[in-house]
């Protein structure tokens, strides 16, 4: 797929890819071998039938390549633009033993696109199940999905949301370079075709008042919580988490400056601590925002990179720089109390840990200094904690996730979990 020249994209926050062309889609689907036995409906996490839709696409028929992969996933235009396609379907692509396997992200996303000159009508609802109600909290990737099944089976689904946005992490944590806040607005409107009501601003805390007008409840309030190195120095003004940069440049538009008097303090010299598609973002964004250098801080080398390879390889044609093999140990402030510069240590790599990756070993002696004025800290998120502290019957894991048994249950009757405040941060599709 083709991107944006460089030097045009980085002036703005517009999407980077542009898509497929209908020639392009049709020439890429009838590449398509369709196997007898898909290994890449196997590498998709939610089984869609991937032969099915590539094989409409190249008969030409976009609608319904999309109602085929609608079957299995309510977000196809979201995850066709930012799910790891490469270590799910496309990985266990019968061509790459040869060439390049087929795009099957590429083709999701061109199959979605479709509906945003013509959406598709409602999907016709099994009979309603009187009297069965269902809440779910976070509108989420999680929510959306939990929501749109349900209501496809005949519950009377109400999602309720915290923020003033429909969403959730694909709203405030993904930029609109690389998800157009639209493309989100378009999944929301085929989730509410489907007779979900959706209620924004509404914070749920306790789970037993929700459960006397509703027979079940879902939990999908994603991972909110930013987790911290622990270093000196970490909370100087000039240091954010990832979360609360990309809030402010996504929800409260500070990308948009003057038009929206939101701005963010960015300096001339930024580090983003950490190496995943969270970390990347907040690289981009920075330089878009008018910092004159963006530097990636990874305790790893490029082999344990855990961002998508094409984000990577977007960064580094856009002037990020990379710093591996680097930990810091400290942030130090100027005089007036802002940071000013990073103390870091050069790493080396030892036996694989529990991620399977190498784990990091600091050199002797290795210290040094780089000069930086922002810091962003994109080392992960854990689960949101406020619905467990606020029921304290419902139990968690060390990591603060909730636990579930195989059919997702909690140990709350009638509560049910998914997504991120169980597994912790994760993929859209996962």
């Amino acid at each position: 797929m083709k991107n944006r020249p460089v030097a045009e994209r980085v002036k703005d926050f517009e999407e980077v890819p542009l898509g497929y062309s209908v020639e392009e889609a049709l020439a890429e689907a009838r590449r398509c071998l369709q196997c007898k036995d898909p290994k890449c409906v196997k590498g998709c996490p939610v089984g869609i039938d991937i032969p099915a839709f590539i094989k409409l696409i190249a008969s030409g028929k976009r609608d319904l390549a999309l109602a085929k992969i609608k079957e299995s996933n309510s977000l196809p235009a979201v995850c066709g633009r930012v799910c790891p396609q490469e270590e799910q379907c496309e990985l266990k692509c019968i061509l790459n033993a040869k060439k390049a396997p087929i795009a099957i992200g590429s083709l999701e996303r061109f199959a979605a696109e479709g509906e945003e000159k013509q959406p598709s009508p409602p999907v016709p609802l099994s009979q309603r199940v009187r009297g069965k109600k269902v809440a779910v909290i976070g509108s989420g990737p999680a929510g959306l999905t939990c929501a749109g099944d349900l209501a496809k089976l005949g519950y009377q689904v109400t999602v309720f949301e915290s923020l003033h946005v429909i969403g959730g992490v694909l709203q405030y944590g993904i930029p609109e370079f690389r998800l157009p806040k639209k493309i989100v607005d378009l999944e929301v409107e085929y989730v509410k075709s489907l007779g979900v009501q959706i209620v924004s601003d509404h914070l749920v805390d306790d789970l037993n008042e929700l459960l006397n007008d509703y027979q079940a409840v879902f939990i999908g309030s994603g991972a909110g919580l930013p987790n911290f190195l622990g270093i000196p120095g970490e909370n100087l003004p000039g240091v954010y988490s990832a979360n609360e940069f990309l809030f402010r440049v996504n929800m409260m538009k500070a990308y948009k400056f003057p038009e929206y008097l939101t701005p963010v303090k960015i300096g001339k010299r930024v580090a983003v601590i950490g190496a995943g598609n969270v970390a990347m973002d907040s690289a981009r964004v920075s330089l878009r925002l008018g910092a004159e250098e963006a530097l990636i801080v990874y305790r790893r080398s490029r082999g344990e990179m855990p961002a998508r390879r094409e984000e990577i390889v977007r960064c580094e044609e856009e002037g990020v720089k990379f710093h591996l093999l680097t930990a810091p140990i400290a942030l130090n402030p100027d005089q007036s109390g802002w940071v000013k510069e990073m103390e870091c240590e050069k790493m080396e790599l030892g036996e694989p840990d529990q991620s399977g990756r190498r784990r990091p070993i600091a050199v002797p002696q290795s210290e040094f200094k780089l000069p930086i004025d922002t810091v962003i800290v994109a080392i992960g998120n854990s689960p949101n904690p406020l619905i467990p502290h606020r029921n304290q019957e419902l139990r968690v894991n060390e990591r603060g996730g909730v636990i579930i048994n195989d059919a997702q249950s909690t140990s709350l009757p009638g509560v049910f979990a998914g997504g991120d405040i169980v597994r912790g941060s994760a993929t859209v599709i996962s």
